[in-house]
């Protein structure tokens, strides 16, 4: 008989970031009040469900966006480094077209290839690291549910990979907004389909905000 596994990709909630910075990996860089507000609405919103595992990207936006699941769901995190953030060259800095790290030629060599891409980690690296930690958890979890807390390039490469799209793409049209949930269901070791939830979409900030990478 086939068992059936729900794997949840949660995106972390928004982050304290007043600068504007491209935070990528570095520490330091918390939920804001916001963010606590949209971790405490996914935790009511997946109370009842047949959840067993919960898992955490190690950066602080994460873990601290998976501390009210862990309370509500009475389990411990496990921290996995493969749902980390990509790597970028730009991190720590300002990131725009016009201005911040841009306006200085050096950087230019950074993108001269947006298919790999030429300024980070490769989608297809993530991709896989993203699907192996995601295949563990789904053996672990065998026949219940499992959250997983990431960020907004691991999760869309992912399910970009999975749905059989070109991992290159526009960050501007990404599916993956703050505190989203992309669940992946597999039938036994088999994915079968993948859907896409807001349970915080009434906190979402106003729409139309220039895009800030390294969510």
């Amino acid at each position: 008989m086939s068992e059936l596994t729900r794997v949840h990709l949660l995106r972390h909630g928004e982050v304290h970031n007043p600068s504007k910075v491209l935070y990528g990996r570095l520490s330091g860089y918390h939920l804001s009040d916001l963010g606590r507000a949209m971790a405490e609405r996914v935790a009511a919103a997946v109370a009842d469900r047949d959840i067993t595992l919960l898992v955490s990207s190690p950066l602080e936006r994460a873990r601290e966006t998976a501390a009210p699941l862990a309370e509500t769901l009475g389990l411990d995190v496990r921290i996995d480094d493969r749902l980390l953030e990509a790597l970028n060259v730009f991190e720590g800095m300002t990131f725009g077209v016009g201005d911040g790290s841009l306006r200085h030629a050096r950087h230019w060599r950074h993108l001269r290839n947006p298919f790999t891409p030429s300024w980070g980690e490769p989608y297809r690296d993530i991709a896989a690291r993203m699907l192996a930690a995601m295949s563990d958890a789904r053996r672990d979890a065998a026949g219940h549910e499992v959250v997983m807390v990431s960020h907004q390039l691991p999760i869309w490469t992912a399910r970009s990979f999975i749905e059989g799209r070109r991992l290159w793409h526009d960050p501007r049209r990404r599916e993956c907004s703050l505190a989203s949930l992309t669940t992946v269901t597999y039938e036994d070791d088999t994915i079968v389909s993948v859907a896409y939830s807001e349970p915080a979409g009434d906190l979402l900030p106003q729409a139309g905000k220039p895009f800030t990478a390294g969510a």
